[in-house]
């Protein structure tokens, strides 16, 4: 077995993932998503993101096993942060680096392996987003182009963890988080052929719940709307707090019609909400819901922009 050898930037690169902050902190939505669209994607029955620390290799997202850290002298990951380019092993076993490691002849029989290196904020290697198979197999040029666009996506996240992205009201992303990892998305989705739908919401009447029952019972149903949004969109689904009263939810891999039938969903379920909670209103919105076209919809702002004119057409059609 062969033993990864240490980056020449190592105190340095240990200096960046400590400053991070993220070692041995709790899974995240932001990350799992990732790894089970890495999983479905390649077909693949393990998928992870993982951060090598001084002497481990630990999972940040997990999908497929059940432990968090492996010693780093016998990761793949510690061989991959050592390029730049997706670190591939077509088949373990006939691997002299790898034929007597043993996560290949134990649990969990490692075959194949391909990790894209994740850089942090500064540019240095933290880990990868890797995906393994107890079957050998090839990995096309196309292949690898998806786990780089996706570890380009695990890489904005942790850039994300040090820039202020999160809706500090409703904890969901705010603009500036949500163009960042939108943009990320739909550029997958584009490139992948994959479908993506924006749904673009606006309250209705909420400026009269402002002015009857204060801004602060305002800032109650704006905290309500998002956590219902958090139970009934899915896990993929990307959420953000535009603004306001301004609301948007990114559905990759899903179809306008689908996406309809997700909101009609949540709106059923807003509505459950509103019965339960009797406020003395209740909390309804107005939706514009846009599917992605790749000839039309380069950036995510113009789905967006679609999505509001969409949406206010709708609303004004309720007056």
């Amino acid at each position: 077995m062969q033993a990864p050898d240490i980056p020449v930037d190592e105190p340095a690169r240990m200096k960046s993932l400590r400053a991070l902050n993220i070692l041995d902190t709790a899974p995240e939505e932001r990350f799992d998503r990732l790894t089970r669209m890495a999983k479905r994607l390649f077909g693949v029955p393990i998928a992870l993101v993982s951060l090598v620390d001084e002497n481990r290799q630990w999972f940040k997202s997990c999908v497929g096993l059940d432990v968090r850290e492996t010693p780093r002298d016998v990761s793949f990951c510690g061989h991959a942060i050592l390029g730049s380019a997706v670190f591939v092993v077509p088949d373990a076993l006939a691997d002299r680096r790898f034929a007597d490691n043993p996560l290949v002849l134990n649990e969990p029989h490692i075959r194949f392996y391909a990790g894209a290196p994740l850089k942090g904020p500064d540019g240095r290697k933290m880990g990868t987003l890797c995906v393994i198979d107890q079957q050998p197999r090839t990995f096309a040029r196309d292949d690898i182009e998806a786990l780089e666009d996706l570890a380009a996506m695990v890489e904005r996240e942790l850039v994300a963890i040090e820039m202020a992205t999160v809706d500090d009201l409703t904890g969901i992303a705010n603009r500036r988080g949500f163009m960042m990892l939108a943009q990320q998305g739909l550029n997958f989705c584009r490139r992948q052929g994959i479908p993506a739908t924006l749904a673009f919401m606006d309250l209705d009447k909420f400026k009269g719940i402002n002015d009857r029952f204060g801004h602060q019972e305002g800032d109650l149903a704006l905290s309500a709307f998002a956590g219902q949004m958090r139970n009934d969109f899915r896990d993929a689904d990307i959420l953000v707090r535009l603004g306001g009263d301004e609301f948007a939810a990114l559905l990759i891999d899903t179809t306008g019609q689908v996406a309809g039938k997700v909101v009609a969903k949540f709106g059923e379920e807003l509505e459950k909400y509103n019965r339960q909670a009797q406020r003395g209103y209740d909390i309804s919105f107005s939706s514009g819901i846009v599917e992605m076209n790749p000839d039309r919809h380069g950036t995510i702002e113009a789905l967006l922009a679609d999505g509001d004119a969409l949406m206010y057409a709708r609303k004004a059609a309720k007056h």
